[in-house]
């Protein structure tokens, strides 16, 4: 398929997706458009930035009848910020749909009449949505097309309950799981509530190609000093990524007294505050955006040029869903993963789960020159550690670097 008229697209979409210059439909695109144009529950894996919410969207416009009381589909996200950039998408097709934004962190009063004066589009969180069900406001029973998106993260233990309340309420529709990773055990969760779903799984692009990896040990204590000597020498936008709430907290205000034009964004911010924040990285007013995994899934921001992984992910899911936030759209991306010679045995555990085994970096030579082509100046591969010895540790890790 070279073009989206050959998918059954219609006029008044692809006049839409002209105005915004997109002219032929990327790979992911190709290869999901004929199913879901045939109403076929689809399994979707692609690498992030492939191009999946276009995948998903087009087909719920052109196949969604509008006829009746709604919504006539949902799209069910992980997070406030995807929820808002789906629906910015959406926006953007010219659909004469009426579109409703369900999710947590704000009042009732603004959603609840967007809902009574009808919705055929609701697009949100799983507690938000299942809180307007509960108060009646909200009905699934009528729904055509529903979307997971980042569906390995929607059937995870933390959500599951909720994705199944939600899917258990509707009369069996179009059906969508997408996710740059989705592990055998999704297909069996979703087995239960997809009709015989196509799995079409597109690898990565030379895109990727533009990724650079590298490994950096240093000192548990030095990590934000470190840290801040790198970003400062960097010249263009970063996200550095956290494991916890109160993590981000301390090291974003560690960073920021350190001189670098960083924010925070986790979920114990306000909503007010994290579209604010969210809108000054996206604008080029933020440097350096500070975050847990709330910005590592789905966030379309193309000119991310670094990912730091200041802590270690808790899986190597996690960590390719963090560095797919930078080398996007043709762009050159770095990504710098930190570990602490006491982090030793997590990177190992991580590495034998199916991290991928990371350069170590050149990191005087960064700090010092700011040379961001650092796997042109690769050493030979780190010396293994070395053995352990009883009693008290007189040295540090070679490569590591202290305060």
């Amino acid at each position: 398929m070279r073009t989206f008229a050959e998918a059954g697209i219609g006029a008044r979409t692809l006049a839409a997706l002209e105005r915004q210059s997109i002219e032929a439909p990327v790979p992911v695109q190709a290869a999901a458009l004929p199913a879901l144009m045939a109403g076929r529950d689809v399994i979707l894996q692609a690498p992030t930035g492939s191009g999946k919410t276009l995948a998903f969207l087009l087909p719920m416009v052109e196949r969604m009848e509008l006829r009746g009381p709604g919504p006539h589909a949902l799209v069910v996200t992980p997070t406030r910020e995807l929820a808002q950039q789906v629906e910015a998408v959406l926006a953007q097709l010219d659909c004469a749909a009426r579109i409703v934004l369900l999710y947590g962190g704000i009042g009732y009063a603004s959603q609840t009449v967007a809902l009574k004066a009808g919705a055929d589009v609701v697009i949100g969180t799983p507690g938000r949505i299942l809180d307007m069900v509960g108060r009646r406001l909200l009905s699934l029973g009528r729904l055509q097309y529903v979307v997971l998106d980042e569906a390995d993260e929607m059937l995870d233990a933390g959500f599951a309950p909720d994705v199944e309340r939600i899917l258990g309420q509707t009369w069996y529709p179009q059906a969508v799981l997408a996710s740059a990773t989705i592990p055998a055990w999704v297909d069996r969760i979703a087995e239960r509530f997809l009709r015989d779903p196509l799995r079409i799984t597109v690898e990565g692009t030379s895109e990727e190609e533009l990724l650079e990896h590298g490994l950096i040990w240093v000192e548990g204590a030095a990590r934000g000093a470190v840290l801040a000597r790198l970003l400062r020498r960097f010249d263009g936008s970063a996200i550095v990524f956290g494991r916890t709430k109160q993590g981000v907290h301390t090291l974003n205000r560690e960073l920021r007294q350190r001189g670098v034009n960083c924010a925070e964004l986790q979920g114990d911010l306000a909503q007010p505050v994290r579209d604010r924040t969210l809108r000054s990285f996206r604008e080029g007013r933020l440097s350096v955006l500070v975050a847990t995994n709330v910005a590592a899934r789905g966030l379309d921001i193309t000119h991310v040029d670094l990912v730091v992984n200041a802590e270690l992910p808790d899986s190597p899911d996690w960590l390719l869903h963090r560095v797919g936030r930078t080398a996007r759209m043709g762009r050159r991306g770095w990504a710098l993963t930190m570990v602490s010679p006491e982090e030793g045995s997590r990177w190992r555990r991580l590495r034998r789960q199916g991290a991928p085994d990371l350069p170590e970096v050149d990191l005087e030579h960064l700090l010092e020159e700011g040379e961001w082509r650092y796997l042109e100046r690769r050493a030979q591969p780190p010396e293994p550690a070395p053995p352990r010895r009883r009693g008290r540790r007189t040295s540090r890790r070679p490569g590591s670097v202290a305060a």
